[in-house]
Parts: C-alpha cells; structure tokens; sequence
C-alpha cells in the first residue's frame, strides 16, 4: 500500500519547528532587501527622464554603483546601495519605494 500525500504532508508537519516569531523578523528583513533596478532608480531620482536616457548614461559607463562602474541597466540596488552619475550622488532609500 503505497502512502498518501497527506502522510508526507503530516511528517513535514510534525518535524517542523515550534512558531517562535521569527517569522516576524525574516518579514523585516525581507522588507530591508527591497530592490529597485537601476534604470528605475535613475528615472525616480529625475536624474533622467526616460528609460532610454537611462539605458544610454548606464552603457556609456556614466553610473557607478557602490564604487564600481556598472553597465547592466537591469541591475538589481537594494536599500543602502549608493549610485553616482554625473557629479551626483544618491542613496537608495526606503522613500524611492513609495
């Protein structure tokens, strides 16, 4: 006789975890990993007004990230990450998420 899946499903419940609110947490660090791609942010700092713009200023090699010349305009920033082009120089923060 071959078992169910609702006996796996059983097993996996019992072999998990007591619910101690870490959850809880995970969820905020989950938020502080928001991530914005880097054309998006270029546009939502008015540094550039479309995403052609942006994608020309990235490819030229005009934007660095945290340091670094970056040329993927598809590139992922999360909060804290910092962006400079053209003389100027931003923060990723919460407040280009709302």
């Amino acid at each position: 006789m071959s078992a169910s899946p609702f006996d796996f499903n059983d097993r996996a419940a019992q072999n998990r975890e007591p619910n101690t609110g870490a959850e809880d947490a995970g969820a905020s660090a989950e938020a502080s990993r928001q991530m914005m791609r880097l054309d998006d942010f270029l546009k939502r700092a008015g540094w550039v007004g479309t995403g052609g713009q942006a994608k020309v200023w990235i490819q030229d090699g005009q934007v660095s990230v945290n340091g670094v010349v970056e040329t993927r305009r598809r590139k992922q920033l999360f909060l804290g990450d910092v962006v400079e082009a053209m003389g100027q120089r931003l923060v990723l923060e919460r407040l280009f998420f709302d």
